[in-house]
């Protein structure tokens, strides 16, 4: 069984991650100290999946289907190094997380549609849902470091989208810029505390903090706001994030509800998760936000996850303030 380091887990995360997780709590930790199993997004846009499927299999490849998404596979024996293969580089295919693939199939952009995506380096997402709308429509990919932007095109041309512009603005001025209700879809995966990250590397719980879960909340909910305030009456959002925390999550999309957010639980085959929090630490929640769902490690033996769909009215009046 795999153990943490001395150090690694400070005693506030545990006496906090125990409260969240309950009787589960040793399977969490056995599941956060393993490393996962590597997954690849094949690009159906550039290669036929089950030739290119086949290819790599012949070359001694062994892959198993990730069932929440048809283009989806883990890498059970491969090249040490995926990111280095001429098939990665010709953007054949893109290393992903399996969790990471779920808010863009949760969010199902359909081709010849506006889709903001408000936080999009490094490109995982914005070149799946690209790809999900068979390259037709647009998907403007917005983030607000230029260094990072600079990852995103890379991946971006990789990957070979020619309906992604790349924008580098601070996503919380969007909706001054761009003008509001502009899009059909959009997604918000917000930076976070990344207790998600742990599998893959410690050092996200090495700089976990309360305080610093605390303050992250409010450039989520800033976000979160910008992004609906972008979103069309009827159009769809997703809000997401690679962290457990409740004040990352629920308590974000609490908000979301409070100027009118409605939320819709995903329909993803394959997928174990569990109903989001509508009581924690004494504060009630909205009983709608039991239709977000907690993806667990634990669950699919993945990174650790939290997503919620969420549907803007069509009867939308004003936008209320932050």
């Amino acid at each position: 069984m795999e153990r943490f380091p001395e150090g690694v887990l400070k005693r506030s995360f545990e006496e906090r991650y125990r409260r969240l997780m309950g009787g589960e709590y040793g399977e969490f930790l056995r599941f956060m100290a393993a490393r996962p199993i590597p997954s690849v997004r094949l690009n159906p846009m550039k290669a036929d999946p089950d030739r290119l499927r086949r290819r790599l299999e012949g070359r001694g490849w062994v892959l198993r289907g990730v069932p929440w998404y048809e283009h989806g596979f883990w890498v059970l024996r491969g090249p040490e190094r995926l990111g280095t293969t001429s098939e990665h580089q010709l953007g054949l295919y893109y290393v992903q997380e399996a969790a990471s693939m779920v808010p863009p199939v949760a969010l199902s952009p359909r081709p010849g549609e506006r889709v903001l995506d408000i936080a999009a380096a490094p490109g995982s997402k914005t070149t799946q849902m690209a790809e999900m709308m068979g390259w037709r429509g647009a998907v403007v990919a917005n983030d607000s470091n230029p260094g990072r932007a600079n990852a995103l095109s890379a991946n971006v041309q990789r990957m070979g989208c020619p309906n992604v512009v790349v924008t580098v603005r601070d996503g919380r001025a969007l909706p001054r810029v761009l003008g509001e209700g502009r899009f059909d879809r959009v997604l918000v995966d917000a930076p976070c505390s990344a207790v998600g990250e742990a599998r893959r590397s410690w050092g996200a719980l090495r700089r976990w903090s309360l305080r610093a879960v605390r303050r992250i909340s409010r450039l989520q909910r800033s976000l979160a706001l910008a992004g609906y305030r972008l979103l069309r009456p009827g159009g769809l959002m997703v809000y997401s994030t690679c962290t457990l925390d409740p004040e990352e999550n629920e308590f974000v999309v609490q908000r979301l509800i409070q100027e009118g957010a409605e939320p819709v639980r995903p329909e993803i085959p394959g997928l174990k998760s569990r109903p989001g929090l509508t009581r924690w630490e004494g504060a009630e929640l909205d009983p709608s936000l039991a239709r977000t769902i907690r993806i667990y490690p634990q669950d699919n033996d993945t990174q650790a996850f939290y997503v919620a769909l969420l549907q803007k009215p069509l009867d939308v009046g004003g936008s209320g303030g932050a």
